[in-house]
């Protein structure tokens, strides 16, 4: 069933917004891109409408969200782009708030993690403020570790098991995730305009596996048929977060800004402590060893066709 209204997305070339992007294409709905650069976006999208916009600019942003019932702010801004990237990334969240106003959005739907307090977390949260305190009543989705060929967080872990014959284990990295599937993720952002309930409230997102952040590197290291690393018990003195994110930053094949990022977020409990949002959807999430199959099996397929590598 198509989606009604017009539906934007900002952010539709990243990660999650190009999943999005096409499923919802897939489903007949309306959509239009919101891009800094159309005619990148273009090549970068399969179909549907591309209109250029800055994140900085209200006016732009008020222009291509006319005639918009619904739109998606997945901007996300690391590290590696500017030393304020979570400044910036507030202030673009009250620019897209208070041009979605003007233009007449029924609701905003934004997409944040669970915990809070590593630094691209906290970004994340201030954005959702922003967003909330401007704009129409605002779903604010929080996930855990979101994974899928190509996804930041899957890139880590691949490189974690594939390049690491041994790893240091501090104490926090015994902290439990609950990792939902890029699949399992759009299917609840493709439903968010036509889920009433969910306006205007916080919805946890995760998967239906709540592991440590080490069970879920030995599961993917037996998903992929090899040892994985072996764990090397350190002191959190020792191994301290940030000595981790620099060795995150130098051993994932993915961008190593977002990996040391990513890193940092190990330090906390990215699990589900309220099921109530996420109960408004009729989605049903899958375990995180299927999610992985899936990654290894697209991986195979583009190594076949000679795509990567």
């Amino acid at each position: 069933m198509s989606p009604e209204g017009r539906l934007a997305i900002a952010g539709a070339t990243g990660f999650v917004g190009s999943h999005l992007h096409a499923a919802l294409l897939a489903d007949g709905a309306d959509v239009v891109a919101i891009a800094r650069d159309a005619a990148r976006a273009e090549r970068l999208l399969a179909g549907g409408e591309v209109a250029e916009a800055s994140i900085d600019s209200e006016a732009e942003l008020e222009s291509a969200l006319a005639g918009c019932s619904h739109a998606y702010f997945l901007v996300h801004l690391m590290a590696g782009e500017n030393e304020g990237y979570a400044e910036r990334e507030r202030v673009a969240a009250e620019h897209f708030g208070r041009a979605a106003t003007r233009a007449g959005v029924e609701r905003v739907s934004y997409l944040g993690g669970l915990g809070g307090h590593s630094p691209h977390l906290a970004s994340r949260a201030g954005a959702a403020d922003a967003l909330a305190g401007t704009g129409p009543p605002l779903t604010y989705f929080r996930a855990a570790m979101i994974v899928g060929p190509g996804s930041a967080s899957y890139e880590l872990l691949r490189s974690i098991v594939s390049r690491l014959p041994v790893a240091p284990a501090p104490a926090w990295l015994d902290n439990r995730t609950q990792p939902i599937g890029i699949r399992d993720m759009t299917a609840y952002l493709r439903r968010s305009p036509e889920t009433a309930g969910a306006a205007g409230r916080e919805v946890q997102l995760g998967g239906p596996d709540v592991l440590t952040h080490r069970e879920v590197i030995d599961l993917l290291a037996e998903q992929m048929g090899v040892g994985g690393p072996r764990w090397l018990p350190v002191t959190n003195r020792i191994a301290k977060a940030e000595v981790m994110a620099a060795g995150a930053a130098t051993v994932t094949r993915g961008d190593p800004s977002v990996a040391a990022e990513l890193a940092l977020g190990l330090q906390e409990e990215t699990v589900v402590t309220d099921p109530s949002g996420a109960a408004l959807f009729d989605v049903r999430p899958e375990p995180i060893g299927t999610v992985f199959q899936r990654c290894l099996t697209e991986e195979e397929r583009l190594e076949e066709a000679g795509v990567g590598g």
